[in-house]
Parts: structure tokens; sequence; C-alpha cells
């Protein structure tokens, strides 16, 4: 393992790629290897008792590795990407501090970003959000999208959902500027280097499907009715989250447990693809084949090439 000081000389790791391509046991592998502690860059597992259906680490494969900002948040409440990219510096601090290697680990691309580059995020107001939502749900989405298309086109056609169109024209009427012109231009906040598993993607097909299956047999509908007791309906992140937003129609019978999985496992592809492009047009991401059996030692080689 790398001493404090060796630990403090290298950059920042981020260790990105689609979901069950296996980064979270690269980034433990890589804490061992680095004297490294682990930060949780998944949006999904802020969420205190959502375990099953995001793929958790569970404590004995933490290999008492510390990880920070898993378990942070009740279902009931809103994910932040402002707030993320401010706990997620505190905690590159703190750890540093200690003379340890911080190392990002998960697949939700713009909180990767929020953390590591140069990203300034406009305010929010709430009553021009609630005018907004009351608006979608009177008429439709199609009007707010049309307006997003008259001032802010390039948003437009990187945005599809009511919540993202809403923020959007949210940004808009409240700075007078596109939301668009508040995304980063790829310049590092701090010396970082990011890690991408490379994947064959066929194999992850059925890959995903096997975890869902795998996430069904270990109890993910008892998983989504206790949270659904806790208020998972109320959360507006947490309830459109894979699986559970599928499982939550079981428990109110409108389908049934082999549908919902199956509609999981295509939702969990879609959310792959989207993944894959949204990291292979980041070009300083280094990749590496997930399924190399060099694929630790090559990543310790990656993220000790540059110094801090």
């Amino acid at each position: 393992m790398y001493t404090s000081t060796q630990a403090a000389s290298l950059p920042v790791i981020a260790v990105v790629g689609p979901t069950g391509s296996g980064k979270s046991d690269l980034g433990v592998n890589l804490a061992l290897a680095l004297n490294g502690e682990v930060i949780n860059a998944d949006a999904l597992q802020f969420y205190r008792g959502m375990d099953i259906g995001t793929a958790k680490i569970s404590m004995e494969e933490r290999k008492s590795v510390p990880h920070h900002l898993l378990d942070t948040m009740d279902v009931t409440q809103e994910a932040s990407v402002a707030d993320f990219q401010a706990d997620c510096r505190s905690a590159i601090g703190e750890i540093r501090s200690r003379g340890k290697l911080p190392i990002l680990v998960g697949g939700s691309g713009l909180y990767v970003r929020a953390a590591l580059d140069v990203l300034e995020f406009p305010g929010t107001d709430p009553v021009i959000r609630k005018t907004l939502e009351e608006e979608c749900d009177a008429h439709g989405l199609a009007p707010l999208r049309t307006r997003l298309e008259e001032v802010d086109p390039v948003s437009a056609a990187r945005v599809g959902d009511a919540r993202r169109v809403i923020r959007a024209l949210e940004v808009h009427q409240l700075t007078g500027h596109p939301f668009s012109s508040f995304m980063p231009q790829r310049e590092y906040f701090q010396p970082s280097v990011q890690i991408g598993l490379s994947v064959d993607r066929e194999v992850l097909r059925e890959r995903l499907a096997l975890r869902v299956h795998r996430m069904v047999e270990a109890g993910l509908l008892d998983e989504v009715e206790r949270l659904d007791a806790a208020g998972l309906r109320q959360g507006k992140t947490a309830s459109r989250a894979l699986g559970y937003a599928q499982f939550l129609r079981v428990l109110d019978h409108q389908t049934d447990v082999a549908a919902a999985s199956e509609e999981t496992i295509v939702a969990t592809r879609q959310f792959a693809r989207r993944q894959l492009t949204w990291f292979r047009a980041d070009p300083r991401i280094t990749w590496l084949d997930w399924q190399d059996p060099r694929l630790v030692a090559n990543a310790v080689a990656t993220a000790t090439s540059r110094q801090a």
C-alpha cells in the first residue's frame, strides 16, 4: 500500500462506466492498493434503504475501506447535484487531510463532472418551479418543451423528461441565460484522473438481466414495500429509480413480478447505453477492459502515471 506521502502526490481518481461493469469492486481494490477512501458518485446510493435495487456495496465487499456519501438521504428527499458538489469536495478535503487518496466511484455522469470539473450551478426559485410544474400538470409537457426550444435549443435537444425541462426553463427565467451555458467545459477543478471500464455490450446485456433476477430473488419487492411505507412515492428522485418504479406497480396490482422484472431489465439496459454515450464523449477518460485479468494493476498504473 502507498504511504500517506505517496498518496498525497496522486490526483483525485474517478472510476466511471455503465451500471454493472464492476466499478465498486475496482474502487475498493484501488483504495487498498493506493491508501485511498471511496466517495460514492451514484445518485441513487445516497438513499438509506435502497440497497438491493441499487446494488449498493455491502460492508463485507468494502473490505474495511471507508466509503463516503452512502446512505445520507431519506427516500422522500430530492437529490441535488449542487449539494453533492459541495459534499463531495468537502469529503475530498477531509480524506486528503488524513493522508489518504480520494477515489470517486459511480455512474451518474453529471455528478462526477460536478465533483471534478469547474462548474457553477445556477440557483433555484421554488415559486418559478411550482408555477412550471403546475403548467405541466395542467397542459402536459409539450408546451413547455416548445418554450424551451425557443429560449434554449441546446438544452431542448439534450433533455427529455419533465423534471429536466422544468429545471432548464426555471434557470432561464431566473438568470436570463440558457441552462446549457452552465454546463462544464471539461476543465478539472483540481488534478484528476478518470478511469472508465470498457465493456463487451452483449456480455453486459446478459449480466444486467442476471443481476435484475438476482435482485428479485434477494427480496427487491420486499425492499420496495418497506420503502413505500417510508414515503418512497413522495420522493421525486427515489421513486423513479430503476426497479423501484416498476415494482411499485406490482404493489399496486398493475403488473406482476415477472413483467416488472423484464421492464426493469429493459430500462437498465437503456440506462447503461446512455451512460456509455455520456462517458465516451469525455476524451480525458482512460478506458480499461473490465474483464482483463490485470485490470487492477492497469488501473493502478493509470492512477499513478501523473502526479497531483
